[in-house]
């Protein structure tokens, strides 16, 4: 595959995920989380994640030319990182950075079958990676630009979003369809006291394809609702399409042809601009017009398969969508495309044992 003449760019974050196995299941988190107290685990995965790897690596896989473009530092985690690309393909890892004298950024996955995930991590140099960082004339012929995570890289939220910004118009300029990924931010950090809202408000007319999470979503839009809806359980049991419809239609109403919102293990909820001008900027990616894309919403659920981890899957959904635009598919008739790509990661978590997942989930060989 020729990796020096990409389809698709990944670029943002990426890290080391530490993923310790739990051979007994603990009826919360909470039990893991007492002074003084050894708890015995399993032998531990060592993956690549963040969105350069999980969704990079995704949609190589699923066949599409990928640079994955990230920043590493010259230690022994940053080593782990490109050695684990390299098994994938050696070629993937020529176009990440090293960053010398800087710690890579690494994240310890508390990931239980059955509980939601808990994460500690280190930003690194994911703090440091800015727009110059892209090697533009390196990706002439390409057709899509994906960018992931600014909440937990600092340039990208500092000093009211102007890099973010920045990335996305010079994406756009250079004929690029653009699509972007968020993070929930660290209410307690820099990134959680933000003005999202208007860090999204100059974005996302630079954006054409714009894939949060709901949460995430109703944090940076309406954070005393987001709280309140916390605060009475979980917050997608308490999700409805009024809510949906309401999140998408300000997101729209800023500047993004697309929206889909992850919906964890209900799904992937999509909604397009009735604006057709706008959704023109898609057909770099599609390869062709895509006029049946206007004024649609739709709603992707999961494959059912049986869960051992979900670390990751967001990212793959993402890729199981945005690969549907260089496969030249119309939405409507691949719209299962996320839930596929995020019921692959659910079977193999830590991106172990991707094949033996396809015909699993698709019965091909």
């Amino acid at each position: 595959m020729p990796i020096d003449s990409p389809v698709a760019v990944v670029a943002g974050h990426i890290c080391l995920d530490i993923i310790p196995a739990f051979e007994r299941r603990p009826d919360n988190l909470a039990e893991l989380l007492v002074p003084g107290r050894l708890i015995e685990v399993g032998p531990a995965v060592l993956s690549t994640g963040g969105a350069v790897s999980n969704t990079g690596l995704a949609l190589y896989r699923l066949g599409i030319p990928t640079r994955l473009l990230g920043r590493v530092g010259d230690d022994l985690f940053g080593e782990a990182i490109l050695q684990l690309i390299r098994r994938h393909a050696p070629p993937l890892a020529d176009g990440m950075l090293i960053a010398r004298g800087e710690a890579s950024s690494y994240t310890l996955v508390i990931s239980i079958p059955g509980l939601d995930r808990m994460f500690l991590h280190c930003p690194g140099v994911n703090d440091t990676f800015s727009a110059a960082d892209v090697p533009w004339d390196e990706l002439a012929g390409g057709r899509l630009f994906h960018f992931g995570y600014p909440p937990i890289m600092r340039r990208f939220y500092t000093a009211g979003g102007g890099e973010l910004e920045a990335l996305f118009r010079a994406a756009r300029q250079r004929g690029l369809t653009t699509s972007l990924d968020m993070a929930m931010p660290d209410p307690g950090s820099a990134s959680g006291q933000v003005d999202w809202q208007s860090i999204l408000a100059r974005t996302l007319p630079h954006v054409d394809v714009f894939l949060p999470s709901l949460e995430e979503t109703l944090y940076m839009l309406d954070r005393e609702r987001f709280e309140r809806l916390s605060g009475r359980g979980e917050l997608l049991t308490q999700c409805d399409g009024v809510l949906l419809s309401d999140l998408s239609a300000r997101l729209l109403a800023l500047g993004a042809a697309v929206v889909g919102l992850k919906l964890g293990a209900h799904g992937l909820y999509v909604r397009t601009t009735e604006d057709d001008q706008r959704l023109r900027a898609l057909e770099p990616a599609a390869g062709r017009r895509i006029p049946d894309w206007r004024g649609r919403e739709l709603l992707s659920p999961c494959f059912e398969v049986e869960v051992a981890g979900t670390t990751g899957c967001g990212d793959a959904t993402i890729a199981g969508f945005l690969g549907r635009a260089p496969a030249r598919t119309a939405a409507g008739r691949g719209d299962d495309g996320g839930g596929w790509g995020g019921g692959l990661l659910c079977r193999a978590p830590g991106r172990r044992q991707w094949r033996a997942s396809v015909a699993a989930v698709t019965g091909a060989d």
